[in-house]
């Protein structure tokens, strides 16, 4: 099949057709994510995000429904009381920017056409701007402190607060010209997005945050059939939906496309991300795991290596408050 924006549109409304015509709970959908933008497709796959908010709490807050093997619906569910205060939305980091930049499919009562322009109001405001970074910032901050004294060897969950302060940190200073990166294109938006706010050392930054150094394309290749076991062996019972295995393939697809670019260490981010997520959700003892801690002892994140990279990150912490602070000043916003 051959996939094009056009058909993911047609898809995306043929879906909104048939749900709202069986459920009469739904207030509202609108399109978001990926297929807003002009090239939807990575490694040939697509996911369409869409969003139902519904009257009363709906019984689901997300689900995925398969298409094809290249494409997948990924509908988050939501109840009208999240958006009981549009003007607070503007400073929430993900949703204000969502509203904003989302496509309103169905809205019979123009619930989503209020909301949004509420939202549109003020929300480039420089202090709705810097409301937004600095939330993300401190939110990175606070994951840092629970992670600076810890001795001796991390596990999963350490790799993972690691990478959830970076994924904050990041999504505040890029939040200063645009809208959060996502996970699959985080890497490979992130150089374009901190030149826009004269910031192109973030970039490689980061790469060493990740151990980009320590990795070349064959490696990360060598890499991915321990990722795909690790994933495989979720299964349907055991997934969260994020890693549902309906999106396997689009994640896979994705990160064979960007090793085998110009790049190929821009694979690690959507990489480490969805293994580790993978590998906390299976046993301690499970088969996949040695691998994984190979990996990760090999791009320094593990043993020895982990207190130097959380120091570093300390470092990429104050780098990134101090441009925050640069840019308040500048736009008129004293503290």
């Amino acid at each position: 099949m051959r996939i094009t924006p056009s058909l993911l549109h047609k898809i995306a409304r043929d879906t909104v057709a048939q749900r709202t015509r069986s459920d009469r709970d739904l207030l509202s959908v609108y399109l978001t994510g990926s297929l807003l933008d002009d090239d939807p497709l990575l490694g040939g796959t697509a996911d369409i995000d869409l969003v139902f908010i519904h009257n009363e709490a709906p019984g689901v807050e997300r689900e995925i429904q398969r298409m094809s093997d290249e494409v997948h619906l990924d509908i988050a569910h939501h109840s009208r009381d999240e958006y009981r205060w549009p003007r607070s939305l503007r400073l929430h980091p993900w949703l204000g920017p969502t509203l904003v930049k989302c496509k309103i499919l169905y809205d019979p009562q123009h619930f989503m056409d209020f909301t949004q322009a509420s939202v549109r109001s003020q929300f480039n405001q420089p202090d709705n701007v810097i409301g937004r970074a600095r939330g993300q910032a401190e939110h990175a901050r606070e994951i840092w402190f629970g992670l600076h004294d810890l001795r001796g060897t991390p596990g999963p969950d350490q790799i993972e607060l690691y990478l959830k302060a970076i994924d904050h940190v990041v999504n505040g200073v890029v939040s200063l010209a645009g809208s959060p990166l996502t996970e699959r294109r985080f890497l490979l938006q992130l150089p374009a997005r901190v030149d826009a706010i004269g910031h192109p050392g973030l970039y490689p930054g980061l790469l060493g945050l990740l151990g980009g150094a320590q990795v070349d394309a064959p490696r990360l290749r060598a890499w991915l059939p321990a990722w795909q076991s690790a994933y495989d062996s979720l299964g349907f019972l055991d997934a969260p939906t994020r890693l549902h295995p309906d999106r396997c393939y689009y994640y896979r697809r994705a990160l064979d496309q960007i090793v085998e670019g110009n790049q190929p260490q821009n694979a690690l981010w959507p990489l480490l991300h969805t293994w580790t997520q993978a590998i906390l959700l299976l046993a301690e003892d499970s088969p996949a795991r040695p691998e994984w801690e190979a990996a990760l002892n090999q791009l320094g994140l593990l043993e020895g290596g982990f207190e130097q990279r959380v120091a570093a990150l300390d470092a990429y912490l104050d780098t990134i408050e101090e441009i925050l602070d640069r840019w308040a000043r500048a736009n008129g916003i004293d503290g």
